[in-house]
């Protein structure tokens, strides 16, 4: 079971990243540029961009990574299947740390569930 509670996780870091916004709002919009135009949709779909960025952050060790690249694939239909098979992509790549975090980002995709009605 994950030790993190993803949703919390990634508002807590919008939260501390607004203060940074204040103090050093061009870095800051300077990032935000790279990611939007980075993530953006082309020869490779923002979903399987978003796949690569969780790979990334799982072998990085970012849990809060984990948290955001785990929402947005859920907003852009992501099955469980891609998921499952990403990670053990990631697993093979990185090993037994990997594993953990690819656990970890198990976890978050069932945090991130739509809310039953």
């Amino acid at each position: 079971m994950s030790t993190f509670d993803h949703p919390a996780l990634i508002q807590n870091i919008s939260q501390a990243m607004s203060g940074l916004r204040k103090v050093q709002p061009e870095a800051m919009q300077g990032f935000g540029q790279l990611a939007k135009s980075a993530m953006a949709e082309g020869a490779i779909s923002e979903k399987h961009k978003e796949l690569m960025a969780l790979a990334i952050g799982i072998t990085q060790h970012c849990s809060g990574c984990i948290g955001f690249h785990v929402k947005a694939l859920r907003r852009l239909g992501c099955t469980r299947q891609e998921l499952e098979e990403m990670l053990a992509v990631c697993v093979y790549m990185g090993g037994g740390p990997a594993l953990m975090y690819a656990s970890e980002a198990w976890a978050a995709w069932d945090a991130f569930a739509p809310a039953q009605a």
